[in-house]
């Protein structure tokens, strides 16, 4: 689990903002006709039977937790890791209204996954070796952003045994976080974002915008701000990707799946 860090911060996240918004949704719902409570009822039937169905077929790609999935550089991972970054990739497929469970989202979804288990494990290694760590400061800090999700303690601790983790588990996963972020931050240089290509970035999306007549796009200065985070974050990116494949060049890595 040690380098699966972002895994279980999401999952803790998730059900606070799950449930914040299950109270927001009861405060407004209105009274129904009994004939709409009966449709309503069949609907959420008959969704809650395709989505147990298609947790089936999701849940057949998982391995067993303490199966070796692949070795990088003599470390191990394990299925318990390669089915949590699994169920991410599920996920995303399904955000972006592509079925995971057909034949080719399956092979790529498996290939992700790896992939980035490698990545990761590559990476922590390295940060490992070059001597980065996350003081205590900065882990109860980043801890304390967590627990801003939920009203009280209490909701707090019943999100993570909802989640299977202990508060051992959570600090961990925060330090090993906080502790890639200085690896990247550090040794991922990027060039700067220049204003030819924030401008190029705005014509592209002004473009797209001009499609359509019921919107005006905002002036490139309205923009110019969220344009460079994004330019900025896709060169780290890349860079780091670009990393990653040298990183591998000199490993011994073994995938076993």
């Amino acid at each position: 689990m040690k380098k699966i860090f972002t895994t279980l911060l999401l999952a803790i996240i998730a059900i606070g903002l799950a449930a914040c918004g299950s109270n927001e949704d009861s405060k407004e719902e209105k009274p129904k006709t009994e004939e709409e409570s009966t449709e309503q009822a069949k609907g959420q039937e008959e969704q809650a039977k395709q989505m147990e169905e298609m947790q089936k077929k999701l849940d057949e790609q998982k391995v067993e937790k303490d199966k070796v999935v692949a070795v990088v550089n003599a470390e191990e991972i394990k299925g318990e890791d390669f089915n949590n970054v699994l169920t991410q990739s599920q996920m995303q497929f399904q955000q972006m209204g592509q079925d995971p469970t057909s034949k080719e989202a399956v092979k790529q979804i498996k290939e992700q996954t790896i992939d980035s288990l490698i990545g990761q494990t590559l990476l922590m290694q390295q940060a490992d070796e070059k001597g980065y760590k996350a003081s205590e400061e900065e882990i109860n800090k980043q801890l304390d952003e967590v627990k801003k999700q939920y009203k009280d303690e209490k909701k707090f601790e019943d999100a993570m045994k909802k989640a299977g983790f202990t508060m051992d588990e959570l600090r961990t996963q925060i330090a090993e976080n906080i502790k890639y972020t200085h690896y990247v931050e550090k040794e991922i240089k990027v060039e700067d974002v220049t204003e030819d290509e924030m401008k190029k970035f705005y014509d592209q999306y002004a473009s797209s915008q001009g499609q359509d007549q019921s919107e005006e796009a905002p002036t490139f200065e309205e923009v110019k701000p969220q344009i460079k985070t994004q330019l900025e974050q896709q060169k780290k990116q890349e860079k780091l990707v670009q990393h990653v494949k040298e990183l591998k060049k000199n490993a011994k890595v073994d995938v076993k799946i």
